[in-house]
């Protein structure tokens, strides 16, 4: 009966996973920005092009349904972002950069709402198809510069055969 609060170490010897039990996940689908406008690395619209490696895990009206809802938070986003920038670089020299601390934070806001549509999506839809969408940020293939892109990664399917 003394025995309930001993601690146990547990054996590292257990035998490697199988290379049949092993899962291999493609690659994640990367949609970048295709907007003509950037700010902070994020940018006014995604591509609303169907990816062909998607085409038998999620149906093209769900896909586009998606990115306009992601669009359609950042056209009512971005039109207050650019105002807030360029009053932010008209007055930078006489506040010392402190005017650029709104669209900072104004950028920061559009990030989160644009998670939060991702989450809900992912929620509501996606994961029961085995897909994750997030918003990452990556390097731009032609400079040293970072953007935001939009991840769909695959879910790894549960192996139910190996044992526990």
């Amino acid at each position: 009966m003394a025995d309930f609060d001993t601690i146990y170490e547990e054996n590292d010897d257990e035998p490697p996973i199988p290379a049949e039990v092993v899962v291999n996940l493609p690659d994640p689908i990367i949609i970048r920005g295709a907007g003509n406008v950037t700010i902070f690395g994020l940018s006014n619209r995604f591509e609303a092009e169907f990816p062909t490696s998607l085409s038998a895990k999620v149906a093209p009206e769900e896909f586009k349904a998606t990115i306009v809802r992601l669009n359609g938070v950042l056209k009512k986003a971005l039109p207050v972002n650019v105002k807030w920038l360029f009053c932010g670089c008209i007055c930078c020299c006489c506040t010392l950069g402190c005017s650029l601390w709104p669209v900072v934070c104004l950028s920061k806001r559009t990030r989160h709402a644009i998670e939060k549509v991702l989450d809900w999506e992912n929620n509501h839809l996606y994961h029961k198809l085995g897909l994750h969408w997030k918003l990452s940020k990556q390097r731009c293939d032609s400079s040293s510069m970072m953007e935001y892109v939009m991840l769909i990664e695959f879910i790894p399917k549960i192996p139910i055969f190996r044992p526990d």
